[in-house]
């Protein structure tokens, strides 16, 4: 087989790459290497050739966009922001250096992209095999994690410094596609000169080159120790119990000087670390790199239909079939893997959801995936895109991935800022290519990616890994699992000595699993509205949270029109304007992070209904206790400890919305409740569900209207009987 570094190393010493291929274009390098064995993950790489057009986004000065002041969103300090235009440039090679062509101001990712990145009438001449995406010239590169900052409403009290690199993207017209399935190369150029040069090179016998061998370098130094990791933590922790958030990824560096070349460590990751989304970046006038081995799939676009393929839950391999297998069963039955795993499908589902036709999303797969140190849980998530929904969108929504963010997504991004005090640059932001002549994309997370840059005669590197914080989580393991992922790029940087123990290199290996809920996604004609809004129509308050797409797609899949109004922020319109307006069917109250009171309008109709003033109304975690404290029940931290993305189960009368259900278990995101004995012989509410304990209401009732609140999501992946409460719900 002839890898396609050996493939560039050739095209290199031809002078059709890299810094003496000038008469073609730039010396800048991009590779994109889909490791490890023919899967469904993994089917072709790409060596992208010499370009003459690329776009840049850089962080706009201070004056521009400030810093935000300081606050604590882990305490429940949210900021809320308007989104400020950054300068999004398309630049020239001149033969020497890189000159502006033109830049536009924009304060979206998407309008911004759509209208730098041009889509181009040019062909790739000859026949293109079917399993290639690409008909002509396309645009690749990555995204740093701080672009949130255009697709968030936030803005960062640790923002990069000015004019720091925040997106590069290269237009590809001259490329080699490495085909896994017949192990060929296909050129693909506009220029027939360097197309037939690059042609003729291959057809030279393949030279054998010899193994990286990393150079030692002196050990890095991490932003935090092992007692500090800990301590974040338990200060996550905290938060959660205050209800302010379900699960938060924090990320841990590693920095320091390394002797070898960024090439040299690329192709070490790539010979010890085989992975599928992996990829390499040099930008010459820059003096940065990016090397990654990353396993993970931000998103893919063909055909009209996204998907995504997040990962959370990590176990170890094992140093024999054995011991992996049960490791492997280890993490599939662990509460806290399973839970920091469906909190995290979920959470994919609803941005998936936003651009997605109603009830157009399903979970396609259920994996473990296993990698040269550790094996994951992997979900893979669909949606058929809405009409007019394009591939800049699609980044757009779901940019950056809930994997690494935790959720709810904005609160979490926030706090990440505020915990991590320093940007993340490119970690966690996201590497890959999209044509908007087609609309096909794939972009990875860049994780398990080092990023170098060169200071003087030596480069430096900075390698970062975390983990996904939850309630369950245990602090010593957490920082066990994030030296775990940090491991095989430590030893590529030099960093880790000969005696460190590690496992053998292993090959990719995928185990599939049962679906854990098969939901329904047959096609609809009800709709969701978000800005022109239709009368009769049920009204769905969203508080902020990560999962209100997916209780719009399901009372959609039931055959009703959605409504979703913001709950936060300085809501204009009161509670009863948007009744007299709306007309609503029914209500529903959202669920979100925080406590009922910091959503105003949430507490008005919460307070409306039991006055007989609302039509039928359903309260939904937040909008459940918003009710509770409507009627004048106390609200407080659950004495039992909070619950997220974990399925109980609900003791239950079987009357209100639990009329025909037999025995339930429901997802549970909370950490704050209402208390069963504080709703004996209350006048106007009666608890209709409880858990196990018989001491917390997971369902109540109002005696003299239509009001109902439940203390889990109906709409979870987790709730088996969800939609039938739902269904049950708009019965009345």
């Amino acid at each position: 087989m002839r890898h396609l570094e050996s493939v560039r190393h050739q095209l290199m010493e031809s002078e059709l790459l890299g810094s003496n291929a000038g008469r073609y274009g730039s010396p800048d390098e991009l590779m994109l290497v889909s490791a490890g064995p023919i899967s469904h993950l993994s089917q072709f790489s790409l060596l992208c050739g010499p370009t003459t057009r690329r776009v840049t986004i850089r962080q706009p000065p201070k004056e521009v966009v400030k810093a935000a002041k300081p606050h604590s969103p882990l305490s429940g300090e949210i900021q809320l922001e308007e989104r400020i235009p950054f300068t999004f440039q398309r630049e020239i090679w001149n033969g020497c250096e890189w000159e502006t062509e033109c830049s536009i101001l924009d304060a979206s990712l998407a309008s911004g992209l759509r209208a730098i990145c041009s889509k181009t009438d040019s062909i790739f001449p000859g026949e293109i095999p079917p399993s290639i995406p690409f008909n002509g010239p396309f645009w690749a590169g990555a995204l740093a994690y701080e672009l949130l900052q255009l697709t968030q409403p936030l803005r960062l009290q640790n923002p990069p410094q000015e004019h720091e690199l925040l997106c590069v993207l290269w237009e590809i017209d001259r490329c080699i596609v490495h085909r896994k399935d017949d192990d060929s190369m296909v050129v693909l150029s506009t220029d027939t000169a360097w197309a037939q040069n690059v042609e003729r090179c291959l057809r030279k016998s393949p030279v054998e080159y010899p193994s990286i061998e990393v150079k030692r370098s002196k050990k890095p130094v991490s932003n935090c120790t092992d007692e500090e990791h800990a301590e974040i933590v338990r200060r996550v922790h905290s938060a959660i119990v205050d209800g302010q958030l379900y699960q938060l990824n924090y990320g841990r560096s590693w920095e320091g000087e390394i002797q070898s070349e960024p090439w040299d460590v690329f192709s070490h990751s790539v010979a010890s670390n085989p992975a599928p989304y992996s990829g390499f970046l040099h930008m010459s006038d820059e003096q940065f790199a990016l090397v990654s081995a990353s396993p993970e799939s931000l998103l893919s676009t063909e055909d009209g239909v996204i998907t995504t393929a997040p990962i959370k839950g990590t176990a170890p391999r094992g140093a024999s079939v054995a011991e992996e297998s049960l490791l492997r069963e280890d993490m599939i039955s662990d509460r806290k893997e399973r839970a920091e795993h469906r909190m995290l499908v979920d959470l994919m589902r609803n941005d998936v959801g936003r651009i997605s036709q109603p009830n157009q999303v399903w979970v396609e797969r259920f994996d473990v995936e296993a990698y040269a140190e550790v094996q994951h849980l992997v979900s893979r998530i669909k949606g058929r895109l809405k009409e007019g929904v394009d591939v800049f969108d699609s980044i757009d929504n779901v940019f950056p991935g809930g994997s690494i963010t935790g959720c709810p997504r904005t609160v979490v991004c926030a706090a990440i800022d505020e915990l991590e005090r320093k940007p993340r640059s490119f970690w966690t932001g996201s590497m890959g290519w999209f044509d908007p002549s087609t609309d096909r994309s794939s972009w990875n997370i860049l994780i398990r990616t080092a990023e170098l840059r060169k200071h003087g005669s030596h480069w430096h590197s900075r390698v970062t890994a975390g983990g996904g914080i939850t309630i369950e989580s245990n602090p010593k393991s957490e920082v066990a699992e994030a030296k775990w992922k940090a491991n095989a790029l430590l030893r590529s940087c030099g960093w880790l000595d000969d005696a460190t123990p590690s496992n053998p290199v292993k090959s990719l290996a995928i185990h599939p699993l049962p679906l854990e809920n098969e939901q329904s996604n047959h096609e609809v004609s009800s709709s969701i509205y978000t800005e022109s809004f239709e009368k009769h129509a049920v009204l769905l308050i969203d508080n902020l949270d990560s999962f209100t797409y997916n209780i719009a797609h399901s009372v959609c899949g039931l055959g009703r029109h959605v409504n979703i109004v913001s709950g936060r922020g300085d809501s204009q319109v009161s509670a009863q304007q948007l009744i007299d307006d709306l007309q609503p069917s029914h209500i529903i109250l959202g669920p979100g992070p925080g406590w009922p009171q910091d959503s105003q309008l949430t507490m008005d109709f919460a307070t409306l209904s039991l006055q007989g003033k609302t039509p039928p109304l359903l309260g939904i975690c937040l909008g459940h206790q918003a009710i509770g404290l409507a009627a004048g029940l106390e609200l407080i931290p659950s004495p039992i400890g909070p619950v997220h993305g974990t399925p109980v189960k609900c003791i239950h009368n079987g009357e209100g919305l639990f009329r025909d259900l037999d025995d339930v278990s429901m997802t549970r995101y909370n950490s704050l409740t209402l208390l069963t004995s504080h709703l004996q012989d209350h006048p106007t509410i009666l608890a209709d569900a409880t858990d196990d304990t018989k001491s917390l209401v997971l369902g109540l009732h109002s005696k003299q209207a239509n009001v109902f609140g439940v203390q889990f999501h109906p709409e979870s992946v987790g709730s088996q009987s969800g939609g039938r409460i739902l269904s049950n719900f708009l019965k009345y």
